[in-house]
């Protein structure tokens, strides 16, 4: 699944070419993907122009001077395309400009989703209303997570990818930040200290900033929007390395939290 830094990228790559362009069409190649589309997607997009694209957690968002939103999320194998060859049979939705570029939301697996929403009610949209703070804001602390943990005996690993703690985290980069912080991922919540999330903090910002600068990740269907793969993959140093040595020496752990692997050092991160 795309994860926070592979949406981060898309958006960048979006920004590229559809940021201030009017939008001359929008074709729907079918009903929907998870759910349907919008009934007045392509009433509300045609004409208007693009004021600008953000995210929010895992969501991708494209702002138009018509006050409404486009909000997408990418699902397990989204991805956009700019100006692609030739469509495929996965290409469900396209977005023409007025200067000659056209872009594909492409989900093979159709559990992507795209939504209307009116730009100033985007706070109370249902799926934003219990997001916690960004990890790449100023909302998240060492406080914020010592408040959120406290008394909670879930393990930080299962703690870490509740969105409504952290928004956007996923199962890659919160392997990877907490062997940086050197955090047991099985470790209770409640337990960790205060100085060990003064660690964690820095080293989530840090994994997802190095993973952006990289393009993300490819893993399985995810490609950036002009075609190219994120290299972030190389620098992982426990996500699916089970069996390989961790800086350290001792072979990467795997077991499984929540329905999905974790990877970590049994030297390396024992607090």
């Amino acid at each position: 699944m795309p994860e926070l830094p592979e949406v981060e990228t898309t958006v960048r790559g979006l920004a590229s070419v559809l940021d201030g362009q009017t939008i001359t069409r929008l074709t729907l190649r079918r009903e929907g993907l998870r759910r349907p589309f919008p009934q007045d997607l392509a009433q509300a997009m045609i004409g208007a122009r693009v004021s600008g694209l953000s995210r929010r957690a895992k969501y991708g968002l494209i702002h138009t001077d018509r006050g409404r939103t486009m909000v997408f999320h990418l699902g397990m194998s989204g991805r956009w395309r700019i100006d692609p060859e030739a469509l495929g049979k996965h290409d469900h939705l396209l977005i023409e400009t007025g200067h000659g570029h056209t872009l594909a939301l492409n989900d093979a697996r159709r559990f992507g989703s795209v939504d209307l929403v009116e730009t100033d009610a985007l706070e109370q949209w249902g799926p934003f209303t219990a997001l916690g703070p960004e990890p790449l804001g100023p909302g998240l602390t060492p406080r914020h997570l010592a408040d959120a943990f406290k008394g909670r005996i879930a393990a930080v690993k299962l703690l870490l990818l509740d969105q409504a703690i952290v928004a956007g985290l996923g199962n890659i980069y919160v392997c990877e930040a907490l062997h940086r912080a050197r955090i047991a991922p099985t470790r209770e919540g409640g337990a960790i200290s205060l100085p060990a999330l003064r660690r964690l903090v820095p080293e989530i910002r840090a994994v997802l900033e190095e993973a952006i600068a990289a393009g993300g990740s490819t893993l399985h269907d995810y490609a950036r929007p002009d075609g190219e793969l994120g290299y972030f993959a190389k620098d992982w140093r426990v996500y699916g390395r089970e069996g390989e040595p961790c800086g350290c020496g001792t072979p990467v752990a795997r077991i499984v939290q929540g329905g999905r692997s974790t990877f970590f050092c049994p030297k390396c991160q024992k607090q």
